[in-house]
């Protein structure tokens, strides 16, 4: 099931997605990851209980980074699951993005 919410750790707006992030749920997940980046100078998408992801889904996260980095904001990927990964490195975004394992306090 898809699940999408948002919450504060350490210093970071925390955007938690579970489930699979397709064309029919990329425009939510798009969504919610601008108006973190519009509430915090720091935020982090959490992957870990994404089990599949398209290109749609990657362009909503891109979208983000692009955004991000133009407001000179942090934006990282935070706990990547294993076929999200294999994804980034297919397309070689996982040399683009922030990947971390934890968020610093």
């Amino acid at each position: 099931m898809n699940q999408c919410s948002t919450e504060s750790i350490a210093d970071h707006l925390v955007v938690r997605l579970s489930g699979e992030v397709d064309l029919s749920w990329s425009a939510q997940v798009r969504a919610a990851v601008l108006d973190a980046l519009a509430k915090s100078p720091r935020v982090a998408v959490h992957l870990g209980a994404v089990e599949y992801i398209d290109s749609s889904g990657i362009a909503a996260l891109v979208e983000g980074f692009q955004n991000a980095r133009g407001k000179g904001q942090r934006f990282v990927l935070l706990e990547v699951s294993a076929p999200v990964l294999a994804v980034l490195k297919l397309a070689r975004l996982d040399k683009v993005f922030a990947i971390v394992d934890a968020l610093e306090a």
